[in-house]
């Protein structure tokens, strides 16, 4: 959870006060359909704030609400592997309630010879606000987000109805839940996705620091990654990128189904580039026999909950047509003390394939996933508000006028994102109002 939100954080000094704060009053430990509707039904009467909680990853505070009263969707770990054969889809999926992990669905589709499109953050609840928010993966260049991996959902809507979700029956709750958003439309009880055929990956890393070159130098080269970011990613390939006023770090880059000969070729541009700017990098890379391989090798954990967010989606135009403007974008947050992270990505229909949800269009277009962060100051308030204020009216704001008709991932955004019905869903937005009356007839809200 962004700290924000939070309080009585274990990281936070020992001398601070430690209250509930923002977090839920009382939450249901559900176990079975029947506990969800009971509290559903328990709040409606009482008019109670109503929260759906899985694992608490979100940078928006969605995930909880002050006196509010939340079903914990946590431990529900169920997972099967099934042959799924409808009108859309044929093949093997996986069954995964609400509560299971992105660790937990690799290592058992591990088992099977199978790999499952998941975060970057192994503790992620795939089924909650993950899939429904749209869901970015190393794999996603490959297969598409987790939202467009979904075949069916099992779902309590708003009037305590428990429902299955496809694209067959109760297509409009379907379609909301796989881009509209976590906690919007009902609770889900389990997701079913699509689980593809695992095979060899390889990944790279690389870092060099700004210390040893000058300015025009290192910015020269984050334009060169940029200006390559295209034809890598449409081989479909994933590239995470950091960037400070001080380092470079790809972290890592992967491409499944790709042997390691290959990322190497289509990477060769990018080295031949800082060689040839005189620049002295560390580079490791290895092809791995799995997936779950190569996501225990590679991925390190990320430190999120130590930072204030926003982000916006960087079209592919922009890279081709735009690429100055965009580094001077780049050049602008982090010489503020802001940090750029990059998620290359190429998610477009072609990917995707035959999909049918409420994902924001703009991510069809995108190469990129921009995630904005500052620094998060426990002792000193001041600061934090300056940092947010920073975030929201200089750096995310510089790159909606690089890119004013795109967006921003709805799971990892500025939390006072302007417009941010038109930034979250485009022209979903209005279909998921008009849809959702018929879900959720109820008088207390979710989140």
């Amino acid at each position: 959870m962004a700290p924000f939100f939070g309080s009585c954080d274990p990281f936070s000094p020992i001398s601070a006060p430690c209250t509930i704060g923002n977090l839920v009053q009382y939450a249901v430990n559900v176990s079975e359909p029947e506990h969800v509707i009971k509290t559903l039904s328990f709040a409606n009467q009482h008019n109670i704030r109503f929260v759906v909680r899985n694992t608490g990853h979100d940078y928006l505070g969605k995930s909880t609400g002050m006196g509010a009263l939340a079903v914990w969707m946590h431990n529900l770990k169920n997972i099967e592997i099934k042959d799924w054969k409808d009108s859309y889809f044929t093949g093997k999926a996986a069954k995964l309630g609400a509560g299971v992990q992105g660790i937990e669905a690799f290592e058992t589709a591990h088992k099977y010879g199978l790999r499952i499109v998941g975060g970057e953050c192994p503790s992620v609840g795939l089924a909650g606000g993950y899939s429904q928010g749209g869901g970015h993966s190393a794999l996603s260049s490959r297969y598409g987000l987790g939202a467009d991996q979904v075949l069916e959902w099992e779902v309590i809507d708003g009037t305590g109805r428990f429902l299955v979700a496809n694209r067959e029956q109760n297509s409009d709750l379907y379609w909301a839940l796989a881009g509209g958003g976590g906690g919007t439309y009902g609770i889900v009880w389990s997701m079913t996705s699509k689980a593809h055929p695992d095979g060899i990956v390889s990944g790279l890393n690389l870092t060099f620091s700004a210390t040893d070159i000058s300015t025009e130098t290192f910015f020269q080269a984050v334009e060169l990654y940029n200006a390559h970011l295209p034809s890598i990613v449409d081989e479909g390939v994933m590239s995470l990128n950091f960037l400070t006023s001080t380092s470079f770090t790809i972290a890592p880059m992967t491409g499944p189904d790709i042997p390691l000969g290959k990322l190497e070729t289509l990477f060769q541009p990018i080295r031949d580039g800082l060689d040839k700017l005189g620049i002295k990098y560390k580079y490791q890379s290895e092809e791995f026999d799995s997936y779950l391989a190569q996501f225990q090798g590679q991925q390190a954990p990320i430190e999120v909950a130590i930072a204030q967010y926003g982000g916006w989606l960087v079209p592919r135009s922009v890279v081709l047509d735009n690429n100055r403007g965009l580094t001077e974008s780049i050049r602008n947050v982090v010489s503020s003390g802001g940090i750029f992270t990059t998620v290359g990505i190429n998610v477009s229909k072609q990917v995707g394939g035959d999909v049918y949800n409420a994902v924001l269009p703009a991510w069809r277009e995108a190469i990129a996933h921009v995630v904005l962060s500052t620094n998060w100051e426990w002792n000193d308030r001041e600061y934090t508000l300056a940092a947010q204020e920073k975030m929201t009216n200089h750096f995310v704001s510089s790159l909606m006028k690089l890119a004013p008709n795109s967006g921003a991932y709805l799971n990892e955004a500025d939390f006072r994102q302007p417009d941010f019905k038109t930034a979250f869903y485009g022209k979903n937005s209005r279909l998921c109002v008009k849809s959702k009356p018929s879900m959720t007839l109820t008088t207390s809200s979710m989140g």
